[in-house]
């Protein structure tokens, strides 16, 4: 406005009219006016926020705590004694910066904090860290004045500590070795101050409860680290009293008492194994109120061996640092804890200082880790054993139903055959077992709802329980459908039903329950995690003597049974296991011992698909045949099951055409003179498998069928190559009838029809 004030009057003095020179007279006034306006204003405003600051300033300088007063953007104006005191130079730093010594994440907290105060213009926060409790408030003065104060509540309860250790040698580093501060007890052995790590180690990485060599202020020497790591990418260094630091200050001379509050768990263990002191830190771990007199098999578990040759064994210098993994007793027996042992004392008082660490979580991801590689383990064996079982069968099955085809019920041998196939069809079911439990069985998923399949189940399940066993249904009467396979289900609920049963020798009510369930957010239980989102829940509840501790873990796994030997397989809940989770379900289990068990199955609310209804087209009814004609091309690596599906096949009129191998198959096609209607193949093969050597031989005989033939589920063999379309899959093991059948329909069916 100045610029244009200037500009109207320059005019004006050019302009030779006078009515003209005084309208640009005016104007530029009036601009000179707004912009002397304008600078008044600012100047004044200005003014005003120095005054302001000036009197934040005097507030924060007569604070007992830390303060400061910063401007809006965050930047440090000043800082009283306290601050300097605890944080060092901080004016001109961002208080977000000066606070990352103590906060994981200041920015963050900071900005909350001021948003919290924009209504009110004042705002208090608690904080605790790793430091301690402190009361961060912030007062907002004006748009570009905030005034800041830090108050340590803990800092009472610590006074006396400090008496005890402040000058304990420590020093805190960053995750990258950056020395960040040291106190002067450090600075005591060191003589500088160092800024990286490696200038005052000389070997890193450092481990807490380990000798480690000190560039020392006059020599090298030797000393016991401990290291607490923080959750702000830092960690705290701390020297150790042992016997190779000759060079501590002195007020570690007063004993056992000064490193009461030191951090780090910490045991004085005599000879014998007696426990002769201990820290606050130590005790709190190991939830004792006193350890004089104590023995340290009274709060550990031996390692393996006697604890006492362990201790003689570090004591005689025999291994340095001598660590175990050990496992807690009484109240603390679901504790692990590292010990790690170091000599200390002269030739007099011989003892040891063991440093603890609380290794409890990582021994339980260990266990989860071994329980899901066992698991995964079982499972591949379950798959490998269950493919090759099935080969077994169908050339047992096959070739004992050839037999039936000229044995009638008047023979004399068929009794033995109709035995020989019913204990095949048993084994082929118990095949099937492993394969849910591994994952791995063939599903035909369907839209399911519960409801009536329990109702269709309920004849059955009533005759499974007995009479002293009441069954009770209780479904939700909007229960959503879900997407699985109604056979595998209904076995699901058989199993978990009969072990109900048997969980109730004297009688007593099972209820099934079905209704809907929404995970507002993730559910994290035994080890898996269930998204949220919308669920059908069903529980099956007994009143039945419960599952105990120690075998709750084992319950889901395969042959694993509390039964007597001939009551059951131990394959019912591995088999509800691996049917649920295949079908993207969970399964959990609660049981208290004598007070019954239940257990809750989610499975994924399944939302119906808006399908356009297919055009009704007529197909002509399927002509059954008592023979038929075609040439097919059989391809199998297991000669009983070759031998038998070729005899079924030539049974009913077909011509057929063996190979052991794909390679084999190729060849005789090479002949352009043979014809084949349809290829017949194994899947998994040495050499090549099927997938592959059908799509290499369709690209010169396009128009013949396909039908291949596994021990694995369809989806198994999904080489990430393009399908084969309008292939069948016929899964092991199979009888004569479904062999010949899916030949005749693949052959009968229009190529755009033909599918699986």
């Amino acid at each position: 406005m100045l610029s244009v004030g200037l500009v109207c009057l320059g005019i004006a003095w050019l302009l030779p009219m006078a009515s003209v020179s005084y309208g640009f007279v005016v104007c530029g006034g009036i601009f000179l006016c707004l912009a002397g306006w304008g600078h008044l204003t600012t100047y004044l405003a200005n003014r005003t926020d120095v005054q302001l600051q000036e009197t934040a300033k005097r507030l924060v300088a007569s604070d007992i705590g830390a303060g400061f007063v910063t401007n809006g953007a965050g930047r440090v104006l000043f800082a009283n004694s306290s601050a300097t005191d605890e944080f060092g130079e901080t004016q001109g730093r961002d208080l977000a910066q000066v606070f990352g010594i103590m906060l994981a994440n200041p920015a963050s907290v900071l900005s909350q904090i001021l948003s919290q105060a924009v209504q009110t213009g004042t705002q208090t926060e608690d904080i605790v860290t790793r430091g301690g409790h402190f009361r961060l408030r912030v007062l907002i003065i004006s748009d570009d004045c905030q005034l800041w104060s830090l108050d340590d509540l803990s800092q009472g309860m610590r006074q006396e500590n400090k008496r005890n250790y402040q000058d304990f040698p420590m020093l805190t580093a960053s995750h990258d070795g950056r020395v960040l501060r040291m106190n002067d007890g450090f600075r005591t052995l060191v003589g500088t101050t160092p800024n990286r790590l490696e200038d005052i180690f000389e070997t890193l990485p450092l481990r807490s409860g380990h000798m480690q060599t000190l560039q020392g202020l006059h020599r090298p020497q030797d000393i016991m680290v401990a290291v607490i790591e923080g959750r702000d990418d830092t960690c705290d260094i701390y020297v150790l009293p042992g016997a190779a630091a000759p060079q501590l200050p002195p007020q570690l001379g007063a004993g056992w008492d000064a490193i009461e509050e030191l951090p780090v768990p910490l045991l004085k263990i005599a000879r014998d194994g007696e426990l002769l002191a201990s820290n606050r830190e130590a005790r709190q771990l190991l939830n004792i109120h006193e350890v004089a007199g104590g023995q340290l098999s009274d709060v550990f578990d031996e390692p393996g061996r006697p604890i006492n040759n362990w201790l003689a064994e570090a004591l005689s210098g025999q291994s340095e640092n001598v660590s175990q993994f050990l496992h807690g007793r009484g109240v603390k027996q679901n504790t692990f804890v590292q010990v790690t042992l170091n000599t200390a004392g002269d030739a007099n008082d011989p003892h040891l200082i063991a440093v603890l660490n609380d290794v409890t979580e990582l021994r339980s991801l260990e266990a989860q880790f071994v329980q899901s590689q066992k698991m995964q383990a079982i499972g591949q064996l379950a798959g490998g054993v269950a493919h090759d079982f099935n080969n077994l069968l169908t050339a047992i099955s096959g070739h004992c139903e050839l037999l039936l085809c000229n044995h009638d019920e008047h023979d004399q041998d068929y009794g033995d055959l109709i035995q020989i196939h019913q204990n095949t069809n048993r084994a082929a079911s118990l095949v099937g077992q492993l394969l849910a439990f591994s994952r791995k069985q063939n599903l035909q998923p369907e839209t399911v709802d519960l409801r009536d399949t329990l109702s269709d189940l309920t004849h059955l399940l009533n005759r499974l329980v007995g009479e002293k066993v009441t069954l009770t249904l209780d479904h939700d009467n909007q229960l959503a459908q879900i997407k699985a396979d109604k056979r595998q289900l209904e076995q699901v609920l058989m199993n978990l039903v009969v072990n109900a049963r048997d969980a109730m020798p004297g009688g007593g009510e099972i209820r099934v329950i079905t209704k809907n369930t929404n995970l507002k957010s993730a559910l994290h239980r035994d080890r898996a995690t269930v998204p949220a989102g919308d669920y059908v829940l069903v529980k099956v509840i007994d009143e039945g003597h419960g599952i105990p501790q120690d075998k709750l873990g084992k319950i889901f796994e395969p042959f694993f049974t509390t039964k007597k030997t001939g009551e059951g397989t131990g394959l019912g809940l591995s088999t509800a296991y691996g049917i649920v989770k295949q079908t993207g379900g969970y399964i959990f289990v609660d049981t208290e011992v004598g007070g019954g068990t239940t257990f809750s199955l989610f499975f994924p609310r399944h939302l119906a698909e808006d399908v356009k209804a297919p055009i009704t087209q007529i197909v002509p009814e399927k002509r059954l045949k008592t023979s038929a004609d075609g040439v097919v091309l059989l391809v199998e690596d297991e000669a009983p099951v070759r031998a038998f599906a070729t005899r079924a096949l030539r049974l009913r009129g077909y011509t057929v055409l063996e190979a052991d191998c794909a390679e084999a198959a190729l060849e005789m096609l090479s002949n352009d003179d043979l014809h084949v209607d349809i290829f017949v193949t194994d899947v998994i093969m040495p050499g090549l498998d099927g997938p592959t050597w059908v799509r290499q031989a369709l690209e010169h005989r396009p128009k013949t069928k396909v039908v291949f033939v596994s021990g694995y589920p369809e989806d198994a063999f999904d080489d990430g190559q393009p399908e084969v379309m309008g292939a069948a899959f016929l899964p092991k093991p199979f009888s004569l009838k479904d062999l010949t059948d899916t030949v005749q329909d693949q052959l009968q069916a229009p190529p755009e029809l033909a599918s699986a």
